[in-house]
This record gives C-alpha cells, structure tokens and sequence, in this order.
C-alpha cells in the first residue's frame, strides 16, 4: 500500500527545532520548507514522505545528541546519505528528524598492512577507491551510483555492484561499525580482530537500511589493485545466448571479476549518449572482466571467449587498452542515465534469480511490458543473477504510473516463481514491502521483528520501512508520531 503525507507547515516543531539547535548549534538545523522538500524523497518513484526539521551532524556526539532530542519528542528518525536509494528506504515517512550525514565526510584512518580504513559515513565511494589508488588499493563494491553514493547508504542496503561478483558485495568488506543506536548509546558493532567476540551485530546492521541505527564510523576491508586485468565484450543475436554464457564460465569454474549483460535497447541508447564503442545491432552484449596475474587472466580471458563462441557469439573483442577498457565501463555504468533520451521517467527494479532462470525470467519480463504496453530495458549484474529491468514511462500519461506498478509486481512474482529473492542490493524500503509475505513466513517475519525491536524497542528508527504492515512494531508509531498539522 502506497502512503502519501502532506505537505503542511513545522509549527508544531518549535520545541524540538529550538532543542536541536541547542544541542548541535543553529548552522546544523534546518526545518524551512525548501531544506524539508528537498529531503522528503530519493531517488525512486515512490510518493513523497514528509520530513519533519533537517539535521546535519557533524560528529558521532552531534547524532547522539540528535537521536537523544527526537526520542524526548517522541519523533522519529530517519537517516540519509546521498539520496541514491531506489527502494524508498530515505523516505521520511510519519515527519521524522531527517539526520543528513553528508556533513561526516572524512576517511579517519588507514592501515595499510591490515587494509583497513576507517571512514564516516557521507564519504562518497568513488571518492575512497581514488584515495586508495595511489596507494595500491580500491573499495571492491563499486554500485553503478558510485560517483555520488555514499559509504553510509552502502552499509544500510549492503549495496552490490558488477565488481562484486568474485570480490563479494558491501558485508563482505565492512569489519566494524560505530553506531548510534536508536537510545541514543553509541556501541561498536564488530571489531578488528579476526573472529570478534559474540553474535555478529555487525552482519545484522549492513543492509538494515536505517531501521537498526544510524553508523557513524565504519571500518572498511580495503582490495590490493591487481596487477593485471582483461575486459572482453561479446555480442550476440539473441539474449538467452548472453545469459546461458554466463551460466556456462561459472560451471567452467571460472569465476571473473565481472558479467554485466545489456540488452539491445539500452545498448543502443549507451552507444548514443557515451560513444563507447559498443554495436548497436547486437541483441545483447556481456561484458565480461577477470583480473589477477597476468598469465591467469590471460587463460581466463581464452576460456571465456570460447565459451562465448560455444554460446553463439557473434563477435569477441578484448578492450586494446585501459582506456578502452575506462571507456566500456562508462557506457555501462552510465546506462541509467542515458534512458533520458527516450523517456523523461523510468523504474529501475532490482529482483535475483538462479543464473539457470535468468533467460527465462528475462523473456517473462520482456512479456510483462509489452502486454502493459510499457518499453523495458535490461542491464544487469549477470554473474549472480541481479536482475535490473528498466522500465520507462512518461508519469504525464494518464494511467502509466499505475501501468507500472502493477507490471513491475509481476516481475517481483516471476523472479520468485523462478526461486529468486527480493533484491540483491537496493533493499526493501517502501518498495517491496507488499512481496516479503510471499518470500517470508508469518514466523520469519516475527523473528525479523523481534531482532529489530531489540535494537529498537520504540520503534523509531526509520520507521515504515521494510516489514509489511501488520509484522512490524513501528505500524502505529509511525502514524501516531505524525504532530498536528500535518496529517496521513
């Protein structure tokens, strides 16, 4: 179920604004309504939220005094970082404290020998693997958005990316968080040691998205640069041929770096907006990177040109150069945005499938579409099996927003239908709410309940998010926590 808040005036925030302004100073404050609609969604197509007053922390003491204020008010809280989210998950639902950690921008520390370092939250990605490069190193998770994402929101929704298939998503590669937690206690989940002491909170918190507490300090396990990489693309006439090459390198035993597939659509819109060099008369392209020694990937770079061929191949091509290889990876990391040249919006799903299903999931969801008249395209994380169809649409047409909804729905069933699971890495936010009682049990979800009331008794950390209504303790706070004039 879809909720929308209105729009109205913070009057009955004046307390709270004027103890947030005492506790953290009045340049870290904000509640005008311009600051409060720019924070009131990200980056999905899910209705508005409503923000309730806007806080920028600066320190781990400034989210704990924040986090203490809003509990005396009886408010909520909702952390943000970039805003990034295509689930829903920083939408300010029940007019929160929005707490903006963009301001917690430092990388801390580091370690070179035990390739650790330690960064706030509001760091952005790309901004760490270039600090890192100088010196050898890189953050393996590298999300499409890396350019603007930050380290925060990676941890909430243990975000992917297409190196993540043999270096592993965000989880794999967070040893230790500080965290805020939803009293106001700070608690450092994990640690540096190689087996920490106790259950692992720290694995209970990434992909939390907010709803466990808000970190502050993040410990991230930093990759060596390998000394030697191979990027091939290869085209092919239809995509089932794409999808069942990358079912067969993973059966050869050959595990690359990346497999990123795209369909013609998308490619076609790539080749015209970055000039990558890709053809646009193939049916799908597979882009493929295995890194490592140089004589290694020069075996798996053979092996897999072969397979493809094998698979129906129509050409092989091995990038010349880096910046041939740089040029590839732009196309594809840009693909979401080079949509905008054929339609104003778009909906950008996230399910997983066993890679066995991913050509028959794809020919269901090519099928979904057009019997709802929609265009679709395909870009997805192909190595695991991280399906992301693109859907577009114009939301000035009467009636094609909820054309939408109800095809991507589809999609979500026929990923599940196939033994899939909800998402790989964008979380569940608002968006999939509706679909966990079709992956959960009625006991599953209970005992998700009871994990983050134990984080969060009140039940005011992000609230509204992730457990469908009637499974999660935060239903009725979030609704009773919205102050008067403002309305559900």
């Amino acid at each position: 179920m879809k909720r929308r808040f209105s729009r109205q005036g913070a009057g009955p925030d004046v307390a709270l604004v004027a103890d947030l302004v005492a506790a953290i100073g009045r340049d870290r404050v904000r509640n005008d309504s311009a600051e409060r609609a720019l924070l009131r969604r990200d980056a999905s197509v899910f209705d508005d939220g409503v923000a309730g007053p806007v806080c920028f922390p600066g320190s781990t003491a400034d989210v704990q005094a924040v986090v203490r204020t809003a509990l005396r008010h009886g408010r909520a809280v909702v952390p943000r970082g970039a805003g990034t989210g295509l689930a829903g998950g920083a939408i300010p639902l029940g007019a929160p404290v929005v707490v903006s950690l963009t301001r917690m921008n430092r990388i801390l520390d580091m370690d070179n020998d035990a390739r650790v370092v330690w960064v706030e939250p509001g760091v952005v990605n790309l901004d760490l693997t270039k600090h890192l490069q100088p010196l050898g190193f890189h953050f393996a998770p590298d999300p499409s958005s890396q350019q603007v994402c930050t380290l925060g929101g990676n941890v909430a929704n243990n975000s992917g990316g297409p190196h993540c298939l043999a270096y592993g998503i965000t989880n794999a590669h967070i040893i230790a968080i500080e965290v805020v937690l939803p009293d106001g206690e700070v608690a450092l989940l994990g640690g540096l040691e190689a087996e920490p002491p106790g259950y692992d909170l720290r694995g209970a918190f990434v992909g939390g998205e907010g709803t466990l507490g808000i970190a502050t300090r993040i410990a991230a396990r930093i990759t060596p640069t390998a000394p030697a990489v191979r990027t091939l693309l290869m085209s092919f006439a239809e995509v089932r041929h794409a999808a069942n090459t990358v079912s067969a390198v993973i059966a050869a035993g050959i595990v690359p770096a990346a497999m990123e597939v795209m369909d013609q659509r998308i490619t076609q819109a790539v080749e015209n907006y970055v000039h990558a060099g890709y053809p646009t008369d193939a049916a799908a392209v597979l882009l493929a990177e295995v890194d490592g020694l140089a004589d290694g990937v020069d075996i798996d770079a053979q092996a897999i040109a072969q397979i493809g061929r094998e698979q129906g191949a129509t050409e092989v091509r091995l990038a010349r150069d880096d910046t041939e290889r740089m040029l590839l990876w732009t196309g594809r990391k840009t693909a979401v945005g080079a949509i905008a040249q054929i339609a104003p919006d778009y909906y950008l799903h996230d399910t997983v499938v066993p890679r066995a299903k991913l050509a028959d999931v794809l020919a269901q969801t090519y099928e979904i579409a057009e019997r709802h008249g929609l265009i679709v395209m395909n870009v997805f994380h192909a190595g695991d099996g991280n399906l992301h169809p693109l859907l577009l649409f114009d939301a000035r047409e009467p009636g094609v927003v909820e054309r939408v909804h109800v095809a991507g729905g589809e999609i979500v069933k026929a990923s599940l239908d196939a033994g899939g699971v909800l998402s790989g890495e964008h979380g569940i936010g608002v968006e999939k709410q509706a679909y966990m009682t079709l992956l959960f049990t009625d006991d599953d979800l209970d005992h998700q309940n009871r994990l983050r009331k134990s984080f969060d008794p009140d039940c005011k950390a992000n609230p509204g998010k992730v457990l469908p209504s009637g499974h999660s303790c935060a239903d009725i706070q979030m609704l009773t926590a919205v102050p008067k004039g403002m309305w559900v």
